[in-house]
């Protein structure tokens, strides 16, 4: 997938996603599946993701890669988050860059435009957002929002004002209306909140997959391995997301295994041995050897309890052994 900062490297014409996208959840996926709906538009049809063989971004390479009757199905976002810009804060997301580009490839995207979040941009009216942004730089022949999507200086144009503006250049803007489930609205401030609170299963409903942490293994303590139940070290984004500390059961895959993993993952600061950071850690269940320096991704299934403290190593022990039969026995329902 053709991934660019810069509206002067972009594959054009476009049918074009908009919106923030964190997650990548349901309600995200009717916005991004809309782009693949046929509407009037002369100027170009959607066909399937461009497979570019290089991964520069030279712009020399637009002209031969761009044909006049394709429009490449494109999601275009903001870095950083606006609600980092504004609040001088960054943003935890629950889709960091990589797991977003692969997220977007599976549903055939072709192209992310990272539109530079800055004073500049901000201050823009709506008006003037959709002739310089989507008509000038990005060529735009089909426009999909959802419908709570808020644009321009003070977030003053909505959906409904994007359509009208939009319409003064014949572009048609398709707003999708709000994703529900099991009498839900879904949205990523849910989402966040179910895994604040420790409900990955929640989470899973709203995302519609289950939520992941991806990183690589880094050298701990090996305390692990003294008690018997040696565990990875995930050092993972400093952006993403981490669900509430505590202990879960969860399944793991890596380009180490054939086949995914049972394990338990712990977040927390590990009280009992006076842990001063807080870390995640993953048992594998049926699976030894050295993960130092490899991938793993790691997939949420159920909070099994808390951080705790206790009274000695020996009780954790037979804590985090207990942890393991109940953590197996759940997760035989994904197998």
């Amino acid at each position: 997938m053709w991934v660019t900062s810069s509206t002067e490297s972009n594959l054009q014409p476009t049918h074009v996603a908009l919106g923030n996208f964190d997650g990548i959840h349901l309600g995200h996926r009717a916005v991004i599946e809309a782009l693949f709906i046929e509407v009037e538009s002369p100027a170009c049809s959607v066909q399937a993701p461009l497979e570019l063989q290089s991964s520069s971004h030279d712009a020399a390479l637009l002209p031969r890669l761009s044909a006049p009757t394709t429009c490449y199905p494109t999601v275009v976002s903001f870095n950083p988050h606006p609600h980092a810009f504004f609040s001088g804060q960054p943003k935890p997301l629950l889709t960091v860059l990589s797991e977003k580009v692969a997220q977007l490839e599976r549903l055939g995207i072709a192209q992310l435009v990272l539109l530079p979040f800055n004073r500049e941009l901000a201050d823009l009216l709506p008006e003037d957002f959709v002739e310089q942004v989507l008509v000038q730089q990005l060529k735009a022949q089909k426009v999909s929002v959802g419908f709570d999507f808020c644009f321009g200086r003070d977030r003053s144009g909505t959906a409904a004002d994007l359509q009208a503006i939009a319409a003064r250049y014949g572009i048609p803007v398709l707003i999708a209306p709000p994703q529900m489930v099991d009498g839900e609205r879904i949205s990523s401030s849910e989402i966040r909140l179910a895994l604040a609170q420790g409900d990955p299963q929640r989470a899973q409903r709203l995302l519609g997959r289950p939520y992941s942490l991806s990183g690589t293994v880094a050298q701990g303590q090996q305390l692990g391995r003294t008690l018997g139940f040696p565990t990875a070290n995930l050092s993972v984004a400093e952006e993403k997301f981490i669900p509430l500390r505590g202990v879960y059961s969860v399944w793991v895959e890596s380009a180490l295994f054939p086949t995914p993993q049972l394990g338990v993952m712990n977040i927390g600061l590990r009280p009992t041995v006076s842990g001063s950071r807080e870390t995640i850690e993953v048992h594998l269940l049926d699976w030894a050897g050295d993960l130092y320096g490899h991938t793993l991704t790691v997939h949420l299934h159920r909070f099994l309890r808390p951080e705790q403290k206790f009274a000695s190593l020996d009780a954790l022990k037979a804590q985090i052994g207990q942890d393991c039969k109940t953590a197996r026995a759940q997760l035989t329902e994904l197998t």
